[in-house]
């Protein structure tokens, strides 16, 4: 490792620090850390801006900022209202069912449309409805984010990072589907029963508030049905281009901006109103957190984990599918899921090839690289993007999650999920298909 590869490093421990400890605003942090990295490794305006491996993710920003802004417009309508008491009412107001009902739909929208763009429509009925029930709304967003980034490794666009695996792979939506789809549905069983001894026990339930919501008409809360009806096939049209993406190769990003676009001009609502649910600080964070990990990737010392991840591939694809698996989930859980799977994914290329055509024990690696990265996100606040995004709309609604508290119980649903994943890539393509 260079001279600057170990100083590089060194600023990011001291930032991750910083950051873990709470003591000093995040975005902050995050920008300050990215400044020193970038005068360290004396990157350029193209690095940074521009380059797709060491530069800021404009496709993740954008994204997130056109989904906030559609957002914005949406909770206009009064639908964040009705979809919180519809929940509550299927689930009698009971909380720990009502924790499942929207932990599953959370788990399955994030694998048709991607995590980020579903904590960002869920999110606002969750405090919503906690807030109808005066429950804590903290351990509803720390489950569905981790169901978040569970349902969304079942799918090829559920998840950034299996974008990336599926461009450099040569991997199809059905090739995720099939692989993943299985040990997706058995994560989430195996994680409803860890909300329950996390949360769930410690769950009150209020007859007198169930009874109060079981009374409410849902319908009347809509207050723009006509501006209701034009977001829904905005945000209709939205979701078709996501899930178009492998056809039209349009970005979801600029499929986002053209829905915030299209939102601003059927709604007529004046900036003050469809900006008021843009997370600017959780955009710079995200800014300052890219740089920072890109230098890291400029500097070599990603690589050189990564490298040190795949060395016995070719001697034992079992254990370089298991070393994979579980190194993958702890880098993971360390620095954000996307630019860590955006430079391992080449190597892996390099030493196994791509997808098609490729035997069983080989393909494993692919596979276990995909679980790694999706699964190991939830271990951190940082881990994932929804996990980022999650913590900013907590702070900003008056209840924020400490890094901490998050990491608390998603080092434990992280390891076991990984566990799990363990057997399941052995018996998979060692056992069945060998």
């Amino acid at each position: 490792m260079t001279v600057g590869g170990v100083l590089a490093l060194v600023v990011f421990v001291a930032a991750y620090v910083l950051i873990a400890t709470e003591k000093f605003n995040r975005a902050a942090v995050a920008l300050v850390g990215a400044g020193a990295m970038v005068l360290i490794a004396g990157a350029r305006g193209h690095q940074i801006f521009f380059s797709e491996s060491t530069g800021i993710d404009w496709n993740v920003i954008f994204l997130l900022f056109g989904m906030m802004i559609i957002v914005g417009v949406l909770r206009t309508t009064g639908v964040f209202e009705y979809i919180a008491i519809w929940a509550a009412q299927r689930a009698h107001g009971r909380p720990f069912r009502m924790m499942v009902l929207l932990s599953l739909i959370t788990a399955v929208a994030s694998a048709l449309l991607d995590n980020v763009t579903t904590v960002l429509l869920i999110a606002p009925v969750t405090l919503l409805l906690c807030d109808r029930l005066r429950l804590n709304p903290i351990p509803f967003l720390l489950a569905e984010t981790m169901a978040s980034n569970i349902g969304g490794a079942a799918t090829l666009i559920g998840d950034p990072p299996n974008i990336i695996i599926a461009s450099r792979a040569g991997l199809s939506f059905n090739d995720f589907l099939v692989n993943m789809g299985p040990i997706v549905v058995v994560l989430l069983a195996a994680f409803i029963g860890l909300a329950w001894l996390m949360w769930g026990r410690s769950m009150i339930h209020d007859p007198e508030r169930a009874r109060a919501i079981m009374a409410l008409q849902p319908a009347e809360t809509i207050t723009k049905p006509r501006l209701l009806r034009q977001m829904g096939v905005v945000l209709a049209l939205v979701l078709v281009g996501f899930v178009a993406h492998p056809l039209t190769h349009i970005e979801p990003s600029i499929v986002a901006l053209l829905g915030a676009g299209a939102a601003i001009l059927v709604s007529r609502l004046g900036s003050e109103i469809y900006l008021a649910d843009v997370e600017w600080e959780t955009l710079l964070f995200f800014a300052g957190l890219f740089v920072m990990v890109g230098t890291l990737v400029q500097q070599g010392v990603i690589g050189e984990l990564a490298q040190s991840l795949t060395g016995t591939v070719q001697s034992n694809p079992l254990l370089a599918s298991q070393v994979v698996l579980i190194g993958s989930a702890a880098l993971s859980g360390l620095v954000d899921n996307i630019p860590y799977v955006a430079t391992m994914s080449p190597l892996v290329l390099d030493l196994v090839g791509p997808a098609p055509g490729l035997a069983p024990d080989k393909l494993s690696i692919w596979w276990a690289l995909a679980l790694g990265a999706d699964l190991g996100g939830n271990a951190t606040a940082i881990g994932a993007s929804a996990n980022v995004v999650i913590t900013g709309i907590a702070k900003r609604s008056g209840h924020p999650i400490s890094f901490w508290q998050f990491t608390r119980y998603g080092v434990i649903v992280a390891a076991v999920t990984i566990a799990l994943c363990v057997p399941y890539v052995g018996f998979r393509y060692f056992v069945i298909a060998g």
